[in-house]
């Protein structure tokens, strides 16, 4: 926001600058551009091993991968103790070399849970800042139309505080405030 768009004739700007305590033309902190929709900027961010990261992490964290690794460790088994045949025994009991793959599988797929997460936060990060921007564009409207309308700034922010408090109070349980 430019400086010099706050006009010193326009009582919501007056009244928004110096409701921080210090009139100093600036009413909120820099806004930044425009996004209409978190999704595709996120997108933008996203490089190829982030695909292959949430890819991997949705499979992994699906019933089907649970079916497939039961499946894969019970034919493993079957073969390392001699049902399917002793010729085909390659990994004898306490199956080391089972043991070795899983914990392998396991180091990897670690990793993909923690990019996924990263990512997972880039994207909550990007929601809050696009909220937040909105909530900064819409408090302006507000206060240019409240001014525009001749309402008292000064009672609306009272209600405000007294709603919030309450919506406080009612989160944290029933208590004497009204």
């Amino acid at each position: 926001m430019n400086p010099e768009l706050i006009t010193h004739d326009c009582s919501a700007c007056l009244a928004m600058d110096m409701a921080d305590g210090a009139e100093d033309g600036w009413l909120v902190p820099k806004l930044q551009h425009r996004v209409r929709d978190a999704n595709t900027l996120v997108a933008s961010l996203q490089r190829t091993q982030d695909r292959v990261a949430d890819v991997i992490t949705s499979f992994a964290g699906s019933l089907q991968f649970v079916y497939l690794h039961s499946i894969w460790f019970g034919i493993w088994i079957l073969f390392n103790i001699g049902l399917i045949g002793a010729s085909l025994e390659f990994d004898r009991f306490p199956f080391g070399l089972l043991t070795m793959i899983v914990s392998l599988e396991a180091i990897f797929l670690s990793t993909f849970v923690m990019v996924s997460q990263n990512r997972q936060a880039l994207r909550a990060e990007v929601r809050n800042r696009l909220d937040f921007e909105a909530n900064l564009r819409s408090e302006v409207w507000a206060t240019h139309i409240g001014a525009k309308l001749g309402i008292d700034a000064d009672h609306v922010e009272a209600v405000v505080r007294k709603v919030i408090e309450q919506a406080q109070a009612n989160e944290s349980g029933p208590s004497s405030a009204s």
